[in-house]
């Protein structure tokens, strides 16, 4: 008897550590910057606050409504007057149009990720994505690196994990996440994104998703509180001043033990690399975060960066990394190179000129905010825009800064383009902006009409061509302006082709290719006086999100997905030659680097070298 009640006393802390009772708070879209976003936190914290129960607070993304620098900043200053701990994580509006590539969250709230054990429960939080490019949420690389380290401290306590998106196909790689968490003993996951009180079943794994803070169409917004206990998670909505609903929904919280049991769910199918004789992958570099821009080719090189805030070169016939360099931000900005130097910005603030032998730093300038657009080289002069409200003309040998444009609305984060002495760009802001190359001096401007910024003609690469400029919007409007004066010639929205961000031109100048959400690639008639589908293709992709550009390469027109399926179309027949499958998240820019010879990579950092 008195070994038996040795051993419970040695194992009661044990037995007690899983049955503990507590209770926390779980906010979600809060949309800071929204019409009501900052009353209703505000709101929800005093009722938080007043709560002596509530031991701390899960706050599952999409804390703000476009990811600002003020935003985040008037978010960070509201949160900090809860009296208890606090964990957050991004959602889509924080990452998809923040003007500082997600740096200024890290900066602001210290990481975009987090961990912690409470009375015997681990929580684990991460970035769900999309960032900077729009498509399917994607938890980044480096986020799941990071999971393979913190995940393996403390092993034997059971887990709940949050992310702002549900953890199915609505994420490219929901099943990095989850394989990772059946290694361990997950009990509950919890996120936001849909806006409403929902219970889920992820692959076996409980989940549950939290209604908004905001108000919407109610007199106040509202909020869940989740009680953990030895064998249950009991989930109850909260109206601030108000009432503590009854419980919606309970969660059985035991060990499942994934890990002994085979994973009969469907995974990314790759069958498709074997159907097609006419391409073959020559390498493939895979870095450990993700690669959120395109790459520039010269004398050998592949240049490309990472949102570890690296630049490095690799060689182009073996995929070896041929040197590094470090910035202090993430790179969305796609490298361009005249003759030795590389140009390139960072959400550090600053853009680069680096040595394309040595990777050794030639130059720099700072500028007051981040720089995700990428540079258009034209006769050794750099352009390029930045967050800061800036356009910058760079000369490339010494990063001389040969004239600036001032004022614009909204930030920059993709490739302006070159035509007539004019250079064209987008903004987030609804604008879209013309440029004299040689003064900077502005030669028209034009807007949209959109009153939500999410509708700016900024993530398209510009098509100009027979006195013409193409954008595409997330509007679903193509629209065609006179290169020289900003007139415009027509401007048009099909029901039936459903534009978006992804366009190209032909090699023969006569069509602009486009993508449809619908995944119909379409080719229009760049001199008819209106929008006029001249060609069409045989190509059906699912629902199409990704804004890549189509390029038409070796009688190849290569268009891009956001589930990292590449597809060649013949221009003549429409049909499809061949399709490749380099990984299930959004295809980057890509690079034509010979006639039969193209590099492509893909958000989740895999790059690679195709022969076709």
């Amino acid at each position: 008897m008195k070994i038996l009640n040795s051993i419970l006393i040695l194992l009661f802390p044990f037995l007690t550590s899983h049955a503990q009772h507590f209770k926390f708070a779980h906010v979600t879209d809060t949309h800071i910057g929204s019409k009501t976003g900052a009353e209703d936190l505000r709101r929800t914290i005093k009722d938080i606050n007043q709560n002596n129960e509530i031991q701390f607070i899960i706050i599952s993304g999409d804390i703000t409504e476009f990811g600002s620098d003020e935003e985040l900043t008037l978010a960070k200053q509201i949160l900090d007057s809860l009296h208890n701990p606090y964990y957050l994580v991004p959602g889509n509006h924080d990452t998809n149009w923040s003007e500082s590539g997600g740096n200024s969250f890290r900066k602001i709230f210290g990481d975009e990720t987090f961990y912690f054990i409470h009375d015997g429960y681990r929580f684990a939080g991460t970035n769900s994505g999309p960032n900077m490019r729009m498509g399917p949420g994607q938890i980044p690389r480096e986020n799941l690196v990071w999971m393979d380290s913190i995940l393996a401290i403390d092993p034997e306590l059971p887990l709940i994990y949050v992310n702002h998106y549900p953890q199915d196909s609505s994420l490219n790689n929901w099943y990095e996440s989850i394989d990772r968490l059946k290694k361990h003993d997950i009990r509950l996951m919890l996120c936001g994104h849909g806006h409403i009180n929902e219970s889920y079943d992820f692959e076996g794994i409980p989940g549950v998703m939290g209604r908004s803070n905001l108000r919407a169409e109610q007199e106040t917004g509202g909020y869940n509180i989740v009680t953990i206990s030895s064998e249950e998670a009991t989930c109850q909505e909260r109206t601030p001043d108000s009432i503590t609903h009854k419980p919606w929904h309970s969660v059985k919280l035991h060990n499942h033990h994934f890990d002994q049991s085979p994973n009969g769910y469907p995974r990314p199918d790759y069958s498709i690399n074997r159907k097609y004789s006419a391409v073959k992958q020559a390498w493939i570099f895979e870095d450990k975060s993700d690669v959120g821009a395109g790459m520039a080719y010269a004398k050998n090189k592949i240049v490309s960066g990472n949102t570890n805030g690296e630049v490095y070169a690799i060689n182009a016939k073996s995929g070896k990394k041929l040197w590094q360099f470090k910035t202090k931000g993430k790179i969305y900005s796609t490298p361009a190179v005249w003759k030795n130097t590389v140009v390139v910005g960072s959400s550090d603030n600053y853009i680069y000129g680096i040595d394309l032998k040595s990777g050794s730093l030639k130059w720099k300038i700072e500028t007051q905010k981040a720089v995700l657009g990428s540079p258009s080289i034209e006769k050794g002069i750099a352009y390029i825009g930045g967050s800061d409200g800036t356009f910058r003309a760079i000369r490339v040998t010494d990063g001389d800064v040969l004239w600036t444009f001032e004022g614009l609305k909204g930030y920059l984060s993709a490739k302006p383009t070159v035509y007539n002495n004019i250079v064209y760009f987008g903004t987030w802001g609804n604008e879209f902006y013309a440029l004299d190359i040689s003064t900077g001096e502005k030669k028209w401007e034009w807007h949209n009409g959109a009153t939500s910024r999410m509708l700016s003609p900024a993530a398209c690469y510009p098509v100009a061509t027979n006195g013409r400029i193409f954008i595409v919007a997330p509007d679903r409007y193509m629209t065609a302006l006179d290169a020289e004066n900003g007139e415009l010639i027509w401007r048009k929205q099909l029901d039936d082709y459903r534009v978006r961000e992804s366009i190209g031109l032909s090699t023969d100048s006569l069509l602009i290719y486009a993508k449809t959400m619908d995944g119909q690639l379409i080719g229009i008639s760049t001199t008819a006086p209106d929008m006029e589908i001249a060609w069409q293709s045989t190509l059906r992709l699912p629902y199409e999100l990704a804004p890549t550009a189509i390029v038409e390469s070796n009688n190849n027109i290569l268009v891009p997905s956001h589930s990292g399926l590449l597809s060649a179309v013949g221009r003549q027949s429409g049909k499809v030659i061949w399709q490749y499958k380099i990984s299930n998240c959004l295809i980057n820019p890509l690079l034509p680097i010979k006639r039969n010879k193209l590099v492509v990579s893909t958000m989740d950092g895999k790059i690679v070298s195709l022969k076709y």
